[in-house]
């Protein structure tokens, strides 16, 4: 007899998500722990694994899980290892073997996957992509992921690290400092983190009037400039409209990649709605090759912010052995 559940779990930047998935992908139940108030992986897990153990004593026990699967920055899925993730602190410049780790401390099955790919499973098999064998998965959180779906399977590459688009320059060198330590990556301009230094660079070099002056500079984010664009906001909305070019021409250039059937967007900052898709659209569609344009849809994700990531982590689990 199969045994009834899984556990997803989503790592993200900011917060980490988990939850009790069932044979049809319902979430039976749900949590949420913050990702970064930790100095190691020991602590992090020492905060994570009471509320897991929690979950599968109220599911019955061990017996009932046929596995857990987790997406993670930087996380190879040969391996099983969070590899140098940069926007976590716990695990930037060093190899963590977290799947076994997490086995260790539940006593079930762990594998790991990119929390990017994590979240593009989960699009695949319940969300914007069903039914689709060739798309891109674009996460635009605290960094930018991506997860490559090429003839219905997941890009892995030779070694478990293909897809990280996020990190192609879309600037010179002399651009703005990414994360990860090199200059001009789309991550370091198209995040809500990106958003955020836009913001900061055009009210200091800029002298016209905006709702933003109002607030403390230091701790201005991506929502503070959504909240001014609804309101009009000129500045607010130019921050959008050269966000959402820059997405917008480095999706031209995914695009004569691997010729998808769609990009689908997914994370925080698609709750901008059309203030960040139309200067996608219109970018991608100026600069793609004619033989591609109008070929691609642009797409925002049907699931909860939330279930995508944690439905296709717990994916994985059901693959397990």
């Amino acid at each position: 007899m199969q045994k009834p559940y899984v556990l997803g779990v989503d790592i993200g930047g900011t917060n980490t998500v988990f939850g009790v998935v069932d044979v049809r992908g319902q979430i039976l139940e749900q949590g949420s722990i913050k990702t970064a108030n930790h100095a190691t992986v020991e602590e992090y897990l020492a905060s994570l694994t009471p509320d897991l153990t929690k979950m599968i004593a109220n599911m019955g026990g061990v017996e009932m899980f046929k596995g857990i699967g987790v997406g993670a920055p930087n996380g190879n899925f040969y391996s099983g290892c969070i590899e140098d993730a940069p926007n976590m602190g716990w695990a930037k410049g060093k190899v963590i073997p977290f799947a076994a780790m997490v086995e260790e401390k539940t006593g079930i099955p762990c594998a790991l996957t990119n929390d990017a790919n994590a979240a593009a499973i989960g699009e695949m098999t319940y969300g914007a992509a069903k039914g689709m064998k060739n798309f891109i998965m674009i996460t635009l959180g605290t960094g930018v992921g991506s997860g490559i779906v090429v003839n219905g399977e997941l890009v892995y590459g030779h070694d478990g690290f293909a897809g990280e688009l996020g990190h192609v320059r879309v600037r010179n060198h002399n651009g703005r400092l990414c994360g990860c330590g090199a200059r001009g990556c789309l991550e370091a301009y198209a995040s809500a983190t990106g958003v955020a230094l836009t913001a900061i660079e055009y009210l200091e070099t800029r002298a016209e009037e905006s709702l933003l002056r109002d607030l403390d500079i230091s701790r201005i984010n991506s929502k503070d400039v959504y909240e001014a664009a609804v309101k009009g906001d000129k500045l607010a909305l130019e921050i959008f409209d050269f966000t959402g070019k820059i997405l917008g021409e480095a999706f031209a250039n995914f695009i004569a990649f691997s010729s998808p059937e769609a990009i689908i967007l997914f994370g925080g900052l698609t709750k901008a709605g059309n203030f960040i898709l139309r200067p996608i659209a219109e970018a991608m569609d100026a600069n793609v090759l004619s033989i591609f344009r109008g070929k691609t849809k642009l797409l925002f994700s049907q699931l909860r912010e939330s279930d995508a990531a944690v439905l296709g982590a717990s994916a994985l689990a059901w693959e397990l052995k």
